[in-house]
């Protein structure tokens, strides 16, 4: 639709339908308006996956590889066609808005949504990211930048008030979001924290650079709950308040565009940038109704299916091996199926993985496949595999919900727990069976008033058990009808991640016998204001810790090879708060210390979303990390540890070797502000910038091995390409045994420099291929903006003449050739 028809449906609205249309219908639908042919818009949570519209358990996703494990890919072309993959999911459940791709930076490692974000390199992020929303959009599904800007630390984050220059916002932390608008993007999310004083959804960096310099012509959404001010949200460029249908707007802006505070043409942009989105994403069809998954005439014609199941696996298997990156290796993998008698595969992590993380980006997978089962499986009846679980980590954020494994449906017997929706004086409103005690939002109908969930438990272990109840307001748990747990619960936050994903537990231990079933029933009432989300959970006792370390080092002995598999827990990393300290949770790294004295032909997989202290890993025989690699991670780890795939991914952030040597800790805000005094200096700008006076990192930033070797052996002139920019040929040639893929990394550096600079920078990446011997040669582009820096004088980006030395290797601390270019 053309943006002559697009004012010919505005000018047919009047005000109070305009300002209707800002305000979110629910949680996840804008309004309809029949009078110009529009439907609702459906949004959905990602970027690991799309989850719909609601949490339902039920409605099942394909889950993919943590975005950072995306940024470890340096892979656009991949990259995109994940996109597309959550593009095609998206209109299979009838999803039009993609809530991601998130363009924080890693700015420091403590920070609690690490996973969810790809780089601590803006350029890095940035590309990336601008892949991942080509993907999405080729689908005729709209993706949103978030969250803009500087929303890179969870600590306060509704309040946090961020303090940094105008440089560092250009240079570091807008980047990415500039290149997602260059990259056609439809939303961009504003964030909740505050900018240099002012909320973000009132801030006027949404005009500029936003929708002036940029160009930008989408529409501005809210992080959900995140405007909470009628006239200085609306006078800003923001445009839609979500969720709804209460919030600030409403009749409240209706009455401040009637007496001037807010001018009309305000109002206006906003209705007609929505306007665009509905007719870019197919539901603004004047005179007719077509599916809401048919996109707009204008964009391209219907799509054809998606992959199917197989393909769509493969496809996930594929990515997340490409992401793995192998950290250390001692000539350990890829390991030798032929010479493999008994394998031993240690860790709790084994058999049930973190495949994602935590808070409003999860979804709900059809299937994970586990380290264990994808190692059963590839190996084969041949090879004997011992598992043990070794001592269970300590703070995990929770236990399990009551699930297939132990509970029963008391209506009917079905594996899972019987949801009911009661009234006040306890009639039942509707019921229905749930998969498993986690439920965030159950359906109710008019008058609900209580949440119950009610399960037969199955305990296979006797001793004592966990039980849990998550959960706001009056809350009880009776077991075979005895009151275990009864009182009131407010909540403690306003933060929608945990009111609405992850309320908190209150747990209690009772003694259960094995074979001897208990009638569990948990009961929340439902008060405005603290969500619906009602979580039944329940473990068995845990092994004494002594005795479970004894049997896993005995495993490893036993066995040829160990495979032992740790990593964070949702009480450790998860939306909503930072962490405190980069350790594994106890006793992990006892755990590994003892199996690699016990064996040396041992391989540590480290299942985290960003940076962890390993302080074992000269010890292993290899290390290799495999983030939260979605659904098919245990398939992909086999095929990496077995050769017939290789760990191609390359760190997208530095890893420090403790968390006293990381350059940036501050993730707590000091009466409600936090200043970025490093500055330009993040990840490994600042471990440059200590030199040889401070420690080195564990592992530099873009550092990864393969499975063969490779000697860069030239860098060639740099040629001026259109645009100011130059492209770097960089020869090099693969001196192992197999085929393989390197990522060629050029950094620039301008020591003499009378403007303050970074000891140097990442300016391009390519990645190439070659087979054993061969001699290859990339070309890596450089943009012109690499070579230009903000200058707040100029109000511009300049170029300061003079040479520019260009460096080129294999991460930021492994940089052997060097050129120059003369700008």
């Amino acid at each position: 639709m053309s943006d002559g028809e697009v004012e010919l449906l505005l000018d047919k609205l009047d005000p109070g339908q305009r300002v209707r249309l800002l305000t979110g219908a629910d949680t996840w639908r804008t309004r309809p308006e029949p009078d110009v042919g529009l439907r609702e818009i459906v949004f959905s949570d990602g970027p690991a996956g799309v989850r719909g519209p609601g949490w339902d358990e039920r409605c099942t996703s394909a889950l993919l590889p943590s975005p950072t494990a995306l940024g470890a890919l340096w892979d656009e072309d991949r990259v995109r066609r994940l996109g597309e993959l959550l593009g095609d999911e998206a209109r299979r459940k009838g999803v039009h808005v993609v809530l991601a791709p998130a363009l924080n930076l890693h700015r420091s490692p403590l920070a609690g949504r690490h996973f969810e974000c790809f780089s601590e390199d803006p350029l890095l992020a940035g590309r990336t990211g601008a892949a991942l929303i080509r993907g999405i959009q080729s689908r005729g599904v709209a993706a949103t930048a978030k969250h803009y800007v500087a929303n890179d630390s969870e600590t306060e984050r509704l309040t946090l008030d961020v303090r940094l220059d105008e440089r560092v916002l250009r240079e570091l932390y807008l980047a990415p979001f500039e290149a997602a608008v260059q990259a056609g993007v439809w939303l961009v999310m504003s964030a909740y924290n505050k900018v240099n004083g002012v909320t973000m959804s009132e801030s006027s960096m949404l005009h500029e650079p936003l929708k002036g310099e940029w160009g930008f012509d989408g529409v501005v959404v809210s992080d959900w709950g995140g405007v909470r001010s009628t006239v200085a949200s609306a006078v800003s460029a923001q445009d839609l308040a979500m969720p709804g249908p209460r919030g600030p707007w409403g009749e409240e802006l209706l009455e401040a565009l009637a007496s001037g505070r807010v001018p009309a043409e305000a109002v206006e942009d906003k209705t007609r940038r929505l306007l665009r989105l509905a007719s870019r994403v197919g539901t603004l069809t004047p005179g007719g109704a077509p599916s809401d998954l048919e996109p707009a005439p204008d964009l391209a014609p219907p799509l054809p299916p998606g992959p199917g199941p197989g393909a769509l696996r493969q496809e996930l298997r594929a990515a997340a091996a490409a992401g793995f990156v192998l950290l250390e290796n001692r000539g350990l993998l890829p390991l030798e199926r032929g010479a493999l008698d008994r394998v031993a595969v240690i860790g709790v992590h084994a058999g049930d993985p973190r495949v994602q993380g935590g808070g409003s980006s999860e979804v709900f997978p059809q299937r994970v496949v586990s380290p264990l089962d994808g190692l059963r499986g590839a190996l084969g009846p041949g090879v004997r595999v011992a598992y043990e679980p070794g001592p269970a980590p300590e703070g995990g954020g929770g236990q399990a919900p009551l699930g297939a494994r132990y509970a029963r449906d008391p209506e009917g017997g079905a594996p899972g727990v019987r949801l009911r929706v009661l009234d006040a004086v306890g009639t039942v409103l509707s019921t229905t069976h749930q998969p498993s005690g986690r439920v965030l939002e159950p359906e109710l109908p008019p008058g609900a008033r209580t949440v119950e969930l009610a399960a037969v438990l199955h305990p296979d272990t006797s001793g004592p058990w966990t039980l849990g109840l998550g959960g706001f307001g009056a809350l009880s748990l009776t077991v075979d009808g005895t009151a275990v747990l009864d009182g009131e619960f407010p909540p403690e936050t306003e933060d929608p991640a945990v009111i609405h994903v992850r309320p908190p537990q209150h747990t209690i231990r009772i003694p259960l016998t094995a074979g001897r079933t208990v009638h569990v029933v948990a009961r929340r009432e439902l008060v405005s204001g603290t969500g619906r989300a009602t979580v039944l959970t329940a473990a068995p006792p845990v092994p004494e810790p002594a005795e479970a370390l004894a049997a896993a080092v005995a495993a490893a002995r036993a066995a040829d090879v160990a495979v032992v598999v740790v990593g964070t827990t949702e009480g450790g990393e998860s939306e909503g708060f930072d962490r405190a300290s980069l350790r594994l949770p106890a006793p992990q790294d006892e755990l590994v210390a003892a199996v690699t004295r016990a064996n040396p032909r041992t391989v540590v997989v480290v299942n985290s979303g960003g940076p962890v202290e390993l302080p074992w890993r000269e010890a292993a025989g290899a290390v290799l990390l495999t983030w939260f690699p979605g659904q098919e991670a245990g398939h992909a780890l086999a095929d990496v540890l077995l050769g017939s795939a290789e760990p191609g991914g390359r760190l997208p952030t530095t890893w420090p070797a403790t968390l006293d040597d990381a350059p940036v800790r501050t993730t707590q805000p000091t009466g409600g502000r936090l200043p970025y005094e490093e500055g330009l200096h993040i990840g490994h700008r600042a471990w440059l910038r200590t030199g040889a006076a401070g420690p080195a990192p564990a592992y530099w930033f873009g550092h990864g091995l393969g499975y063969t070797t490779w000697e860069l052996e030239h860098l060639g002139t740099p040629e001026p390409t259109p645009g100011g920019g130059y492209e770097v040929p960089v020869t090099l040639r693969n001196t192992g045994a197999r085929r393989g893929r390197e990522v060629v990394q050029i950094h620039l550096s301008r020591p003499d420099s009378a403007i303050e600079r970074p000891v140097s920078w990442l300016a391009g990446w390519v990645a190439a291929e070659a087979e054993p011997g061969e001699r290859v040669t990339a070309y890596v582009r450089i943009p012109a903006r690499a070579l230009q820096h903000w200058s707040a004088g100029a109000a511009g980006w300049t170029a300061e003449p003079g040479r520019f030395t260009v460096l080129a290797g294999r991460s930021a601390g492994d940089l052997p050739l060097r050129g120059a270019i003369d700008v």
